[in-house]
């Protein structure tokens, strides 16, 4: 049984999803695959396979969950290992200032929060996102997807990469070599889901993949400027994909892929580049994550951290002059730390979303190939 009045209870937790996460994984605990049946205090489990066991690892850790202050210091260390992968990132290009980096741990309160305080599943998708992504600049491509679909795995919201990924797969490795690394990030899913798959095949993809979840407009951070009758309205979202598709094609055919020809190109591309340039791989796939956040049809608190570490990078991606690569910096951060969400900060948000987005647009864009041998 779950403990929250013990000992153990750590003071500096904010309770939000961690007890309800150690009920739906206590849930399988009992002997129930049916996702149809696995539900919190929150409601029912939405998350794929892979958050299901690394909560359950949690909760055998952590007393079965009471142990809060051992979870902190968990997600403490994890917290430390989403910056080193990050930092490995940033060095791997040297193109953000040192003092920027600097600035980005100091004032990240919100990341604290999400990490420390509230023990979210966002950071460790988050963590495997970015071990994916140093492996893709290293080379090492199977490896990466392996460990992108894991990622996936723990939250949904990692395919907002998926685009990027998938134009990068083609430049590196050519049409063939990529539709083998995403049939294995397919069969990945199928092996992790496999327990619940037999069970309920429709309740675990309708629950764990629902891309048509709707979310509670007391909760946006995006959208408090709306009436939540539009807010809540399927036309609005038919409306956001159609944008975030556009910009997608847009920034494929005529930012990434542009200097091969375009994307159709890549399709007939017998030799593929010998390898990518960090600074290419890096910038498709923040870039691609940025807009499918300013396309999202809500934001809630705990999302930050799905870019939080990536706007630095792609600030530091565009021609913009410091001055205003700092304020659209202090706007992200100020829109987000604005509790409960206003009219105005909203509005911020999208500005500073819109003005980065046409900045890289704008900005010349890293050369895809990189001048040293692709490594096996």
């Amino acid at each position: 049984m779950i403990g929250t009045g013990n000992a153990f209870q750590s003071k500096l937790h904010t309770e939000i999803d961690w007890e309800a996460y150690m009920q739906e994984v206590e849930g399988v605990v009992n002997g129930s695959y049916n996702y149809s049946t696995l539900e919190g205090g929150t409601g029912p489990l939405v998350y794929p396979a892979g958050f299901v066991y690394v909560f359950l690892a949690f909760y055998y850790v952590t007393s079965y969950g009471a142990n809060i202050r051992l979870a902190q210091y968990i997600f403490a260390g994890l917290y430390m290992l989403n910056l080193g992968l990050v930092f490995k990132l940033y060095h791997a290009t040297k193109k953000v200032p040192p003092f920027v980096l600097a600035a980005m741990c100091l004032v990240a309160y919100r990341i604290h929060s999400i990490f420390v305080l509230r023990l979210f599943n966002d950071p460790l998708a988050m963590i495997l996102l970015y071990l994916a992504v140093n492996l893709f600049v290293s080379g090492r491509w199977t490896t990466g997807c392996a460990v992108f679909s894991l990622a996936v795995s723990v939250k949904m919201n990692i395919l907002l990469f998926a685009p990027g990924l998938g134009i990068l797969l083609l430049q590196s490795l050519g049409p063939v070599r990529t539709f083998v690394n995403i049939a294995m990030c397919a069969v990945i899913q199928v092996a992790l889901g496999a327990p619940f798959l037999l069970v309920d095949p429709m309740a675990y993809m309708s629950r764990s993949f629902n891309l048509g979840r709707q979310f509670f407009f007391k909760w946006t951070v995006n959208w408090r400027f709306l009436a939540e009758e539009t807010f809540l309205d399927r036309r609005f979202h038919a409306a956001l994909l159609a944008l975030h598709l556009l910009l997608l094609i847009s920034f494929a055919l005529f930012r990434w892929t542009r200097s091969q020809g375009g994307v159709a190109a890549l399709f007939r591309t017998v030799y593929p580049l010998k390898k990518l340039s960090a600074d290419h791989i890096i910038t498709v796939l923040f870039a691609s994550n940025l807009i499918g956040m300013a396309c999202a049809r809500s934001l809630h608190y705990q999302f930050y951290v799905w870019y939080y570490h990536t706007i630095p990078y792609l600030l530091w991606s565009t021609s913009l002059p410091t001055v205003i690569r700092l304020a659209l910096l202090l706007g992200i951060e100020v829109a987000w730390n604005v509790y409960p969400s206003t009219n105005w900060s909203s509005a911020l948000l999208h500005v500073c979303h819109a003005m980065l987005l046409a900045a890289l647009w704008i900005s010349k864009s890293p050369a895809p190939a990189a001048a040293t041998p692709k490594q096996d």
